[in-house]
């Protein structure tokens, strides 16, 4: 679905595209574009490449024919992929990564164990826990948490591990023997801490990880995604739920959530808090359908805008650059000379001091979904956004871009004077967007070489990636996009089916 839905929306915005996809997945992928072609798609519109990610995927990514790409994949290979178009594509390439993360679910007192634990299976186990949004962390409160770990425990003796064509399967292989040894790696440093709840037997044949369930005291455990059937389950006092959301977020990722209780005041305390692009309640969260659950994280955990949203085609076309924004590379031009440099400690200061609360909703949208469960796509502000103009009208404009959509604007550009908008007087060297820190986008007009500089130093910042906007309008690229899907049965039923009958 994700190979497919990237190219499908690239070739519905007008695009020829080269289709890459893992190594380990040549076959399926082959007889995927040769359905398309025989669908109707051209042949020279479409054409598959094979071949390993080092070699092949980092030559298409440096080829300066690319016009943009869309990936999925780990964060390193995002990170890597986004320094490489940076220096051979142009400034305003789109680089669309979706990059998995640390998937956190809590179960607290008041859930219903034996739907929790049909839901925990499913979101940790479900295709080998090989899902960017499978489960990856689970708290359960403490008041609960032997009752629901011994039925996890019991219902894991439950599940199948064998050959994905038979329809009795609920657990196959992992990808490959890299995979597979990293994996149980993983599983044999917790085993030997003694810290392994329970481990599934595997077929003598294949490349079989038996499910794991291991004991963490809390997120702040994992170092990395281990992509595989692995399990981590902590347990949490029921005043500690803040600080459980709070150690969450401060992984820094964001693609999928779950949270299982049935206090509609919980559920509000902690969507209102939690930061990811896909929140479930009282449901698994795995498998985003097509029309009602759009998919994508936030932070380490993508770019955006999200599979099946209202923005995604969008970002596969040419961008209506700001005003200067196609200007010539003359270098004293691009170097001004005349034009004083800002401070960048000063910069910095700035901030560092403004402010940016947890912004409402923008907009909510409604979307369709079965009797029994609401999915709703809400926006909400990006964050801190640097204005760099060039000049001080326009870092006045991209401020006020940015105060539309609920951002917090720090100008930086020629003439700015620091005010109700904070702001600092002279021209930023585009390398320093490299080491500054406490922003989350950038929005700049000025010429291809300025450009192109701002966006090689973007790409060599650690952590997210973080957008370099060019738009004349920008509205879509300084939002970020979450949707909330509830299991409205879980908590008493669908009360929308007796306004409907009255």
């Amino acid at each position: 679905a994700i190979f497919t839905g990237q190219i499908a929306a690239a070739l519905a915005a007008g695009n020829a595209v080269i289709a890459k996809p893992a190594e380990q997945t040549p076959l399926i992928a082959h007889r995927a574009v040769r359905l398309l072609h025989e669908a109707g798609v051209p042949s020279d519109i479409l054409q598959l490449v094979i071949g390993d990610g080092p070699s092949v995927g980092a030559a298409l990514s440096a080829d300066r024919q690319i016009a943009g790409m869309c990936f999925t994949g780990s964060l390193e290979t995002a990170q890597a992929i986004h320094r490489t178009l940076a220096l051979a594509a142009t400034p305003e390439a789109p680089l669309i990564a979706e990059t998995g993360g640390l998937n956190a679910m809590i179960v607290d007192s008041t859930a219903l164990p034996e739907q929790s634990v049909a839901d925990i299976l499913a979101s940790a186990f479900q295709s080998a826990g090989q899902r960017c949004s499978a489960l990856r962390i689970l708290y359960v409160q403490a008041d609960i948490y032997d009752r629901v770990v011994g039925m996890l425990r019991g219902a894991m003796d439950l599940l199948r591990l064998g050959d994905p064509w038979d329809l009795a399967t609920d657990i196959g292989p992992v990808i490959d023997a890299e995979a597979k040894a990293k994996i149980e790696a993983h599983i044999a440093k917790a085993s030997a801490e003694e810290r392994l709840l329970k481990q599934l037997d595997v077929p003598e044949e294949g490349l079989f990880v038996g499910p794991a369930l291991l004991r963490v005291d809390g997120i702040d455990d994992l170092e990395e995604e281990i992509f595989g059937p692995v399990l981590h389950v902590a347990r949490f006092g029921a005043e500690e739920i803040d600080a459980v959301v709070d150690a969450i977020n401060a992984k820094g990722y964001g693609l999928t959530f779950g949270l299982h209780t049935r206090i509609d005041d919980r559920v509000q305390q902690v969507v209102e808090r939690v930061r990811a692009g896909n929140i479930y309640v009282n449901r698994n969260q795995i498998g985003a359908i097509v029309g009602s659950q759009p998919f994508g994280g936030e932070g380490l955990s993508g770019t955006g805008p999200k599979a099946g949203g209202p923005d995604y085609v969008a970002r596969f076309c040419h961008a209506h650059l700001g005003p200067g924004a196609w200007g010539d590379d003359d270098p004293v031009k691009v170097l001004g000379g005349d034009r004083a440099a800002a401070d960048t400690a000063l910069v910095q200061s700035r901030l560092n001091k403004v402010a940016n609360p947890p912004g409402a909703p923008l907009f909510v949208t409604d979307l369709p979904g079965p009797t029994g469960e609401t999915n709703r796509l809400s926006t909400y502000p990006r964050g801190v956004v640097l204005c760099l103009g060039p000049g001080a009208e326009a870092a006045a404009q991209q401020a006020a871009f940015a105060k539309a959509q609920g951002c917090t604007p720090v100008m930086v550009a020629p003439g700015v004077v620091d005010g109700d908008i904070a702001g600092v007087n002279g021209r930023l060297d585009p390398t320093a967007l490299a080491e500054l820190t406490g922003f989350d986008a950038v929005l700049f007009w000025g010429t291809i070489a300025e450009r192109r500089a701002a966006r090689r130093a973007l790409a060599q910042r650690p952590g997210p990636i973080v957008p370099l906007i060019q738009e004349a309008e920008p509205t879509s690229a300084l939002r970020l996009e979450r949707h909330l899907c509830v299991d409205t049965t879980a908590s008493g039923g669908n009360a929308s089916l007796l306004a409907e009958s009255s």
